[in-house]
């Protein structure tokens, strides 16, 4: 998990952001520096929780391996899955994220709703590495 990048669980589950108090620029992942907006001189940075629904902007799938640093055993057969960009409207940003495992690209639509959701990055016997997925609205976990 990367700290402060998520908080939360099942329906209070969010992504953290950050908002320049000078511009009101909305940043993900955080940031913590100096705002990132080039015409603002900068301002305090404050911690706030992402809208938890956006609108698909775009969608492809992955259906190579990715080479290192990505954590993937090549003992087992490589499982393609869905990454989504999706627009929050209220923030004014686009979230890139995997898409919940299930997802196809035959499940998505450009425009339709979709919510974060927990989900796990990969795990050993020692750690679960956690994330965040993005499912359309209206389907189970």
């Amino acid at each position: 998990m990367v700290e402060g990048w998520f908080a939360g669980d099942g329906d209070d589950f969010r992504l953290l952001g950050t908002r320049c108090a000078a511009c009101a620029s909305v940043f993900f992942p955080r940031e913590d520096a100096h705002c990132r907006n080039p015409l603002c001189s900068g301002g305090d940075l404050e911690e706030v929780p992402l809208s938890p629904r956006g609108r698909v902007w775009s969608y492809t799938d992955s259906r190579y391996r990715p080479p290192s640093p990505y954590v993937t055993d090549p003992e087992l057969p490589w499982e393609p899955y869905t990454l989504i960009a999706v627009e929050l409207k209220a923030e004014r940003i686009v979230v890139l994220g995997q898409a919940a495992p299930g997802t196809t690209v035959a499940d998505l639509a450009v425009g339709m709703e979709v919510q974060v959701v927990p989900g796990v990055l990969n795990q050993d016997a020692e750690t679960i590495w956690t994330t965040w997925h993005w499912r359309p609205t209206g389907v189970g976990a």
